[in-house]
C-alpha cells in the first residue's frame, strides 16, 4: 500500500495540472471499488472548480469551490495518470503532446476520467480495486470516519518528541506497532518505520514503553522523531518507494528503494556493522532490523 511519501509525491504531481482548473466531465465505471461510488458522483462534480489538492495521512483531499471536498484513496494499486489536452506539451510529464482526439480508449482497470476546461485528463486506474472516493463537506473533512481519529501529521509540528514519548507511556507493545498505529502518528507504513527504526538503532521488538520512562528523558524517542522526519523527506524528494504498483503521476517509478538500508534486505550484511539483516512477523507485517545495531 502507498505511504505517506508516495501519497505526498502523487499529491505534488497532481497539483500544477489540476489546481484552479473546472473539471467538465467525470466518467466513471460500473465496477465497485473499496467503498460505493457516492451518489450523483458525476453530476456533483462536474462544473466544479478544484482550488487545491492536499494530503492527509495517506489519503489525498481535492479541495473544490463551493466548499466541497474529494476525498481519494489509492488503496493497494491506485495510480493517477495526467493526459495533458490542447495538443500542448506535457507540463512535469516528459517531452509529448496529446490531443483531446486521440485521447486512448478507458482500459479495463481504469475507474474514473476527469476531463478539465483545457482538456487535460485525469485517470485513476486501480487493477486491485482497493481505492476509493468519497464527497463531503470541506469543514467537515476533520469529522470524516476515515479521518477523525488520525493522529498528528510526522512532518508536522504537532508531532514531537513529547507526544511521541506520551503516546508510548505504559504501552508494552512493540514501539514498531505503536508507530503504525495511525492514532499516534498519521501516515507512517511499513518501510518507513522500518527504516527510521534503524537510523534511530532501536529495535522494532522493544516495547514502547521502555523507550519513554516515567520521570526520565526520552533521549531516544527524540531521536527516533527526528530519523523518521529525516527518512521521509529523503522518500518524498526520490518520489517515493517503488516496489510493484507506485508511480508518480509523470509514469516514473519512485528511486527510494534504491536507499533501503534493511527494508526486504533479510540475509544481507548491515551497512553499518556487516552482520545479516534479520527478517520478523509483528502483527501480520515483516519487520526488517539488524539485532546488531538495534537494541
Amino acid at each position: 500500500m502507498p505511504e505517506l511519501p508516495e501519497v505526498e509525491t502523487v499529491a505534488r504531481g497532481l497539483a500544477p495540472h489540476v489546481r484552479g482548473r473546472r473539471i467538465i466531465s467525470v466518467t466513471r465505471s460500473d465496477k465497485a471499488l473499496r467503498l460505493p461510488w457516492p451518489d450523483d458522483f458525476a453530476a456533483r462534480l462536474e462544473g466544479a472548480r478544484i482550488k487545491a489538492i492536499a494530503r492527509r495521512a495517506k489519503f489525498l483531499l481535492w479541495r473544490l469551490e463551493g466548499g466541497m471536498s474529494l476525498l481519494s484513496h489509492l488503496g493497494m494499486s491506485g495510480r493517477f495518470t495526467v493526459l495533458p489536452g490542447g495538443g500542448g506539451k506535457a507540463r512535469g510529464l516528459g517531452e509529448f503532446y496529446f490531443h483531446p482526439a486521440a485521447a486512448p480508449e478507458p482500459g479495463p482497470h481504469d475507474h474514473l476520467t476527469l476531463v478539465l476546461d483545457d482538456q487535460t485528463r485525469v485517470i485513476y486506474t486501480d487493477p486491485r480495486r482497493f481505492g476509493f472516493f468519497d464527497l463531503l463537506a470541506t469543514e467537515a473533512e476533520g469529522r470524516h470516519p476515515m479521518l477523525a481519529r488520525l493522529g498528528p501529521e510526522p512532518l508536522g509540528a504537532q508531532f514531537t518528541a513529547a507526544h511521541l514519548a506520551s503516546a508510548c507511556q505504559g504501552r508494552r507493545a512493540p514501539i514498531k506497532s505503536v508507530l503504525l498505529d495511525q492514532k499516534t502518528v498519521a501516515g507512517l507504513g511499513n518501510i518507513y518505520v522500518c527504516e527510521a527504526l534503524f537510523r534511530a538503532r532501536i529495535s522494532p521488538k522493544r516495547t514502547a514503553a521502555s523507550l519513554a520512562p516515567t520521570g526520565r528523558p526520552a533521549v531516544r524517542i527524540g531521536r527516533l522523531v527526528a530519523q523518521i522526519r529525516a527518512v521521509l523527506r529523503e522518500a518524498i524528494a526520490a518520489g517515493g518507494s517503488t516496489l510493484r504498483d507506485h508511480a508518480q503521476v509523470s509514469g516514473e517509478a519512485g528511486g527510494f528503494q534504491q536507499h533501503f538500508s534493511v527494508y526486504g534486505r533479510a540475509g544481507e550484511p548491515c551497512e553499518a556493522c556487516g552482520r545479516p539483516i534479520r527478517r520478523i512477523t509483528q502483527c501480520g507485517r515483516s519487520s526488517f532490523y539488524c539485532p546488531a545495531c538495534q537494541r
